[in-house]
């Protein structure tokens, strides 16, 4: 093949060196541009950076701007700060104000037996983070679909140690507390390298071809719930009164019968004290009983006549009680 050449004034002269030239340079510069910017490479303030080299783990890196070896180092970004979610028994298709959900081919994950042997469709949320990027990239091969066959395990486990009273109503809390424990034990059994913060149970309702029957069951309920809490209120308000009053009586009774002990024994006492001195001098005693009592009679009786044993002689009208007022 013949050198092309071209004619320009000074001479002939070749331009096939020069090309080979331009052309290598263009390749060195993409192939440095192109070291350059897979050497290169940003971590997120919510990210960490995990380095392998041949597919063996190397390092890790912080947020901010960084540099690895290009080709033979591979770099996966893992959210640590990011608090992530998982959700059963429903999707979110659009999240929002007024958030839009749908059931669509969610139906197996959420309808499950409960101890009674009676089906609920169970509807909850996971939320999660990951604390160890190391073990949620090497140690288990697909660590997100681990975590919802845990979730969905835990859950089945916990429910169907309950009957369906409990999963729909007094139950929930316990239940979510219990699948969050479970769920912890099997991913740190497991070296996932997550955290499970909360476990939320969304919804729980009987199967819709029973729906209506459980919803009068649970209605039923609540009234005989409301009746009873009314029975106990009214309960609480007599029995305490009719408690208090009894006790009052009884303290009354016990305070008369200790007077009249008390009178008893006193009124004893002193016939005791007033025979003893009788028997020391009868005539003394009776004539100083005598005049003691009539101290006390004879001015409650007001005009007074008074007559000898035959009644013939009329003593004159005495004055006593004026006399006994002065």
């Amino acid at each position: 093949m013949a050198t092309q050449t071209f004619r320009k004034p000074g001479g002939f002269y070749s331009l096939k060196g020069k090309n080979g030239l331009y052309i290598r340079y263009s390749v060195i510069a993409l192939i440095a541009f192109f070291l350059l910017v897979t050497s290169l490479f940003t971590i997120g303030p919510e990210e960490v950076g995990v380095i392998t080299r041949f597919g063996k783990y190397v390092r890790q890196v912080e947020p901010g701007l960084n540099v690895k070896l290009p080709v033979i180092e591979r770099l996966y970004k893992v959210a640590v700060e990011r608090q992530q979610k998982q959700e059963f028994g429903f999707r979110t298709v659009e999240a929002g104000i007024r958030s839009e959900y749908t059931k669509v081919g969610t139906v197996d994950e959420s309808l499950m037996l409960t101890g009674d042997l009676n089906l609920a469709d169970v509807e909850w949320i996971v939320q999660y983070r990951i604390v160890d990027p190391y073990m949620y990239l090497f140690k288990v091969r697909e660590p997100v679909t681990t975590l919802r066959d845990i979730s969905e395990a835990s859950m089945r486990e916990i429910v169907g140690d309950r009957t369906v009273n409990e999963v729909l109503t007094v139950g929930r809390a316990e239940i979510a507390s219990s699948v969050h424990q479970k769920m912890q034990e099997l991913c740190s059994e497991y070296s996932l390298g997550i955290r499970i913060e909360q476990v939320v149970l969304q919804d729980v309702n009987p199967p819709d071809p029973v729906k209506d029957a459980f919803n009068d069951v649970n209605q039923a309920q609540q009234e005989r719930e409301t009746l009873i809490n009314q029975a106990r209120s009214e309960y609480n308000k007599v029995i305490p009164k009719a408690k208090g009053q009894a006790e009052e009586t009884i303290q009354r009774a016990e305070g008369y019968a200790t007077e009249r002990v008390n009178n008893a024994l006193g009124e004893s006492a002193r016939f005791n004290a007033l025979y003893r001195e009788y028997v020391k001098a009868p005539e003394v005693t009776k004539r100083r009983i005598y005049l003691e009592t009539m101290t006390e009679v004879m001015p409650k009786l007001g005009h007074k006549i008074i007559t000898d044993e035959s009644g013939n002689n009329v003593l004159p009208l005495l004055q006593m009680q004026l006399t006994s007022n002065n």
